[in-house]
């Protein structure tokens, strides 16, 4: 098997990569996340409507570059370098996936507008009592003469203080935790019975509270598919978010060995002393795992789905074991310097605990994996 990239795919991650060295240091960093918004929306529009790198996993016919997962994988990893706080993962993998999932007049309108830098996507799935089950949810759908009228919370919309447009998991029958009943409705985020309250998270994105309170949408935003469609969209999105922490655990630990270089105890540089050489060796057999288990992962989207729900399960809980490894290593190496807000390992860190988390922890992942491949 050729796992080598195509000379499409290297020109698109070197783009990238030389678009961030350049726009995306530490220090500007910081400074976004200062900002009332919590980001530069020039930097979306750059990536987006200036170089069309948001258009890398798209199909030709809607402006894009013709590629698909692997390409989503390329960008998230570069993203990862620099935890980025851009709305990729919500908008171009969730987003997107969606709309080519189901294809017609929403995919015709909005795609466009994705690659353009024009919409904004949030995925709003999570409830206070949901954690990993996506079929585990009180927001209701129910059906009137115009359409639906929704009504519910959910919990941690990653970028939704940003969005334009909101895939809402709600239910239109069945008892909670029933799978027969959840469906994905596409909702514009400024439409009339919606209440935000926003906040910044702990890795530095910003995400909200949303309430939904007799929200009516008409009847094509409901998006078809039902729960098989949004499992689909979470697996897809699992190895995008899989894929941004090979970025993160590569800073993690280039940082550490740096540090180790400049650190002296007792007259040498501490990366000399043999104890902390066996743990930069051991964080980097967890960094090329990550990648490997990352891609193995991502290859096996398009089969048969309990073949792909196994496959990303069995990568996301490698990975989330791994960068937990590789975070908390990095910290310990560092001592407490490693967690103060002025020096970048701490920030990757923090991102990395999230990453452990979410779509689903390592102990989530693993009972899935048994129980689609153990016998019953």
């Amino acid at each position: 098997m050729d796992l080598s990239y195509t000379e499409t795919q290297d020109m698109l991650r070197d783009t990238l990569a030389r678009f961030l060295a350049d726009t995306y240091d530490f220090e500007t960093r910081k400074k976004m996340l200062d900002r009332p918004e919590g980001r530069d929306p020039g930097i979306w529009r750059a990536l987006s409507a200036e170089l069309g790198l948001t258009g890398a996993s798209f199909a030709e016919e809607h402006g894009g570059l013709g590629g698909g997962a692997i390409e989503n994988m390329i960008m998230m990893e570069e993203l990862g370098k620099v935890i980025a706080i851009e709305p990729w993962l919500q908008t171009v993998v969730i987003g997107g996936g969606a709309l080519k999932a189901v294809g017609g007049a929403h995919a015709d309108a909005l795609i466009p507008q994705i690659i353009g830098g024009d919409a904004v996507f949030a995925f709003a799935y999570a409830e206070p009592q949901g954690r990993y089950d996506l079929a585990n949810i009180a927001t209701s759908a129910k059906g009137d003469a115009s359409g639906y009228v929704l009504n519910g919370h959910k919990a941690v919309v990653y970028a939704a203080p940003w969005a334009t447009h909101l895939l809402v998991t709600a239910r239109t029958g069945g008892a909670r935790a029933d799978r027969g009943g959840v469906e994905l409705f596409l909702v514009e985020a400024n439409a009339k019975g919606i209440t935000r309250r926003d906040y910044p998270t702990v890795d530095g994105f910003r995400a909200s509270e949303i309430y939904f309170e007799n929200v009516s949408v008409p009847g094509d935003a409901l998006l078809p598919g039902g729960i098989d469609l949004i499992e689909a969209l979470v697996d897809e999105a699992t190895m995008a978010l899989c894929a941004e922490a090979t970025g993160v655990a590569r800073k993690l630990l280039e940082g550490t060995v740096e540090y180790t270089k400049q650190r002296k105890q007792f007259g040498q540089p501490i990366g000399k002393f043999q104890a902390l050489q066996h743990r930069m060796a051991d964080m980097l057999v967890e960094a090329e795992q990550i990648q490997s288990m990352t891609l193995m992962g991502t290859l096996r989207l398009d089969l048969p789905t309990d073949q792909r729900k196994a496959a990303v399960s069995l990568a996301k809980a490698k990975v989330a074991r791994s960068i937990k490894f590789v975070g908390q290593s990095a910290v310990q190496t560092h001592g407490g310097i490693g967690i103060t807000m002025e020096l970048g390992i701490g920030h990757y860190f923090k991102r990395a605990t999230m990453i452990e988390s979410q779509f689903g922890s390592a102990d989530h992942h693993l009972a899935r994996y048994e129980a689609l491949t153990l016998p019953a």
